[in-house]
Order: structure tokens, then C-alpha cells, then sequence
């Protein structure tokens, strides 16, 4: 059995800074042995642990979807010591990654239904690793409908900006942006806030799953919304990544009640949190 506290060493292959302010910035990482990146077996929803020799590790969402080959890419946000620092490294630094952990989205149980995707702020990093993987011509047919709901504070804020325009010429998504608030005259898209926007353009919830990852108060005011439509607890998909420790149940900072985020979640229908203490 092999050390789950032993990380897979990676490259720094690319960085790219996604906001406005800086805070967050994308990593592409390549596996520097070969064979790690097969063993790196993950599916979109899943998390990993960045390390840092001699500064630490943090639990960070998989932006990436495993149809993207030859690279793992996450998104993070400069909130510590630990991202600090890595804010501050360059393309072709070496670090590593340990995981994938967690469980992920139930795609077995999303094939043939309409899927909207909700997210907000910096979360949406595991959101876009399920749209790429569902927009894959391999896995495109399996989905019906697929809508995609994605707010920020201000434009500025938002990831992804160049794919997020691409996906909206598609005909086969529909992707509806929208921000706080904005002075900027060049944007053309809505300003609210995500439950608001999500009221106004979620489909029909007969045969449709509720993909939902943000902040907490985004969730908590999104979830009446989803109830209110029709949507069953168990169409209602959240995950928790706010939540994520250590990522192998030993820290037992994660829990809700008997369930460990990171080894039982970060993902979990509404039905299951139904079942637990209030403290999502």
C-alpha cells in the first residue's frame, strides 16, 4: 500500500493570473514521473492536496477534467501562508500534489437528464472541470439540456473568462453570467445575485439535476430557490469544499455530524444533508 502523506512530484508548466486584483491565479502542473499521472486517476468534483515543501499543503478543488490530458490545473485563491507562497513561484518550480481525494458528482446518475451548473466567486473550479468534461464529444451525448449560472462580485472576479465565452457560442449550453454589482458600461450581461438569476433562468426540474458550488451564503440562499422551482433534495447536488482538510478522515476537522467532507463528500445531495447538522 502505498504512503497516502507522500505527494506525486509536479512542474510548475503554466500560471495564469484570473483576476483583476491578482488574488487568484491558475496552475497547470505535469507530472514529473512518468506513471503519476495515471495513478492521478480523478473524476470532475474531486479535490487534492497542494503541497509546498516547508510551508505546508491545502486542500484545493480539481479545475481540470480528466479528459484534459498531460496536465492537472487548479485555481487558487492567495488567502495564506501556504498560497502566499505560491502565488509567488514560477513556471517550472517543482512542488507536489497528493490525492485526488474525496468523492465527486454522480455522473452515472446524471446521464440522460438536463444538468444546470450554479456557481459562485472562486468556486467554480470544480464546475468548470464537470463543463469540460460534459462538453467532451465523448460525453456530450450522454447530458440533455445543460445550463450554467455563474456570478461575482464584479466582472473583474470572474474565472475563466476566455473558455466562459467560448462555451457561450456554443448551441449546446446555455451560460448566463452575472455580477453584484458593476459601473462597467462594457458589461452586457446581468447584475444580481446568483439565487436571483437562478430563479429567473433555471429550467424545468422534471428529469434535471442542480450541480451547486460557491460560498456559503450562496448556497443557503440558492437552496430555497431550487425548492421553490420544484427540485427534489435529492436533484439538489452541493459540495462542500469550504470544508476540506486534510483529505483522508485523520484531522476529524472536516466532520458534520458522523460524515467526513473529505472522505464521505466534499459532494452530497440536499436529501443527505438533510440528514445532518445545520453546519454546511
Amino acid at each position: 500500500m502505498e504512503n497516502p502523506y507522500l505527494p506525486y512530484p509536479v512542474v510548475i508548466d503554466k500560471i495564469i493570473t484570473e483576476t483583476e486584483d491578482r488574488s487568484l491565479k491558475s496552475f497547470r502542473f505535469v507530472f514529473k514521473n512518468p506513471g503519476d499521472e495515471e495513478k492521478f486517476a480523478y473524476n470532475p468534483g474531486q479535490f487534492a492536496e497542494l503541497s509546498v515543501a516547508g510551508k505546508g499543503e491545502i486542500p484545493i478543488g480539481i479545475a481540470s477534467s480528466p479528459t484534459e490530458k498531460g496536465f492537472v490545473l487548479f485555481t487558487v485563491n492567495k488567502v495564506g501562508a501556504v498560497t502566499s507562497f505560491l502565488h509567488n513561484m514560477k513556471e517550472g518550480d517543482v512542488m507536489g500534489i497528493r490525492g485526488p481525494m474525496g468523492n465527486w458528482y454522480p455522473w452515472d446518475e446524471l446521464e440522460g437528464k438536463n444538468v444546470v451548473i450554479i456557481g459562485g466567486g472562486f468556486a467554480f473550479t470544480t464546475l468548470r472541470s464537470s463543463i469540460i468534461y460534459m462538453l467532451h464529444p465523448d460525453n456530450r451525448p450522454k447530458f440533455k439540456d445543460i445550463k450554467v449560472i455563474y456570478g461575482a462580485r464584479t466582472p473583474g472576479m470572474l474565472l475563466y473568462k476566455d473558455e466562459i465565452e467560448a462555451w457561450a457560442q456554443r448551441d449546446d449550453i446555455d451560460v448566463y453570467l452575472t455580477v453584484d454589482a458593476t459601473n462597467d458600461p462594457s458589461w452586457k450581461h446581468r447584475v444580481g445575485f446568483v439565487p436571483a438569476v437562478t430563479e429567473e433562468v433555471a429550467p424545468n426540474p422534471d428529469n434535471t439535476y442542480a450541480l451547486v458550488c460557491g460560498p456559503p451564503v450562496m448556497i443557503r440562499f440558492t437552496q430555497p430557490v431550487l425548492e421553490r422551482l420544484g427540485f427534489a433534495p435529492g436533484q439538489i447536488i452541493m459540495s462542500l469544499e469550504m470544508r476540506m482538510k486534510c483529505g483522508i478522515g485523520m484531522c476529524g476537522r472536516c466532520n458534520i455530524g458522523t460524515e467526513y467532507v473529505c472522505k464521505d463528500g466534499p459532494v452530497f445531495t440536499l436529501a443527505q444533508l438533510n440528514n445532518m447538522p445545520k453546519e454546511y
